[in-house]
């Protein structure tokens, strides 16, 4: 049965956040806030979390999971950014903005786009979210949580608890954080291509 974790959303508590650390460094599944929706995160290098995600919410292989990071140093670290990708990537992060990347040797294969290698890559702007990863020193392995069933993300973290306590290990009740996904942005081409319009504003990577 899932822990229920209720976290300050400006003033996350120091040992419940290494309290989620342990749980997700021992195999867990947790249900997290974000500045978008709330997410399900495991680590980073847990193939059989990821399994468990893949089968609760019915993903194929194709799917791209994203990497959540603290700051874009450590972004930087799992794809390869040129000049041009770097500058949007600082003028738009943290924020609801999902980015596709090439992935570089530290991302695992089995995170990574079989065709493309390409991974999605984000800074939230959430203050329990960056101290779940500053606690745990390495990105969150992350997905949306919209489960099959649904056209939107589940938000409520009591209905989170209800519908997934004997599928996830915790579930941190940090607040209402939105239904609205993150606006996604493929910079893998030679320019920018918007391919979902969520939460975050696209226009300044829409060409004139």
């Amino acid at each position: 049965m899932a822990q229920f974790f209720q976290i300050h959303p400006d003033n996350p508590q120091d040992r419940l956040i290494r309290q989620a650390v342990d749980i997700i460094r021992s195999g867990g599944i947790v249900a997290y806030p974000t500045d978008s929706a709330y997410a399900l995160g495991c680590h980073i290098g847990d193939k059989m979390a990821l399994d468990r995600i893949r089968l609760m919410r019915r993903l194929d292989k194709h799917h791209n999971f994203t990497l959540m990071c603290r700051d874009l140093s450590e972004l930087a670290t799992f794809a390869k950014v040129d000049n041009q990708a770097f500058r949007l990537l600082k003028n738009h992060t943290p924020g609801p903005f999902t980015f596709i990347l090439p992935g570089t040797s530290e991302v695992p294969r089995r995170l990574m786009h079989p065709k493309r290698k390409t991974i999605g890559l984000r800074v939230p702007d959430n203050r329990i979210a960056l101290a779940l990863m500053e606690a745990l020193g390495e990105p969150l392995m992350s997905s949306s949580l919209l489960m099959p069933e649904h056209d939107l993300p589940l938000s409520d973290p009591l209905d989170i608890r209800e519908r997934l306590e004997h599928q996830i290990e915790l579930v941190i009740d940090g607040g209402n954080c939105g239904l609205e996904p993150t606006t996604v942005v493929d910079l893998t081409g030679p320019v920018p291509e918007v391919t979902r319009q969520g939460k975050g504003d696209a226009s300044a990577f829409i060409p004139d």
